[in-house]
Parts: structure tokens; C-alpha cells; sequence
């Protein structure tokens, strides 16, 4: 069965640090595009960053600009592991993050509607 598990959530105070890994399971997603979303209470769910594969184990790396100055987003040594590498955090960046997988290709890495594999997201909280 392919999955994708989210580890790493938890409830931290505002300015501290946090990484969540996301591995996939039953096949390998060496050459996908892997990517990170969120979505807070109320709001419609987010990019935050994805890599996508661009040769040998080479990846392109995209982060959202609201984010980019904060989080960092990459492969493990495992090709098959996402992290997401949160600092400074705030209570705004409260919210549930998903990993999510698609086969290689050329589209837009923000655009959730293409990506076939999600996992079941972990729950971030900042309090202030």
C-alpha cells in the first residue's frame, strides 16, 4: 500500500524550532516532486515547499515566499523522506501539514490538485 506518514508535530512556543519528516511507503518517489502544504483553522490549505527531482540526486528546491526567510525544505538521505525544516516559528504558522507526492513533471509545484498521493497530515501548534 503507498502512503505517506508525517512525523514531527507537535506544540512549541513561539520562536522555537521544529522539523517534520515525511517518508513514503510502497514505492519508490525517488524522482517525484515531494511538497509540503498546511492548512490553518478556517483558511484553505496552503504550499509551503516542495522539491522536485531534477537529475541523479539532484532536487530543485521551492519555498514559499511568506516562508522562505524561515523554513527550509528537503530530501533526506533516503530519497523517499521530505523534511521541512521550521525556525522563528509564530502562532500564525499554526496549522495542520501535509506531505503530498506526485509523479514527475512540469507542473507548478502549488497547485495541490495534481498531487496524487497525501498523507494524513500532523498537527503544528504555536503558542504565543
Amino acid at each position: 500500500q503507498v502512503q505517506l506518514v508525517e512525523s514531527g508535530g507537535g506544540l512549541v512556543q513561539a520562536g522555537d524550532s521544529l522539523r517534520l519528516s515525511c517518508k513514503g511507503i510502497g514505492r519508490s518517489f525517488t524522482s517525484d516532486t515531494m511538497a509540503w502544504f498546511r492548512q490553518a483553522p478556517g483558511k484553505e490549505r496552503e504550499f509551503v515547499g516542495a522539491t522536485r527531482w531534477k537529475s541523479g540526486s539532484f532536487y530543485n528546491v521551492n519555498v514559499a515566499g511568506s516562508v522562505l526567510d524561515r523554513f527550509t525544505v528537503a530530501r533526506g538521505g533516503n530519497r523517499n523522506v521530505l523534511n521541512l525544516g521550521m525556525n522563528d516559528l509564530r502562532p500564525e504558522d499554526t496549522a495542520i501539514y501535509y506531505c503530498a507526492a506526485r509523479p514527475k513533471g512540469d507542473n507548478e509545484d502549488d497547485r495541490m490538485g495534481d498531487y496524487v498521493y497525501w498523507g494524513q497530515g500532523t498537527q503544528v501548534t504555536v503558542s504565543s
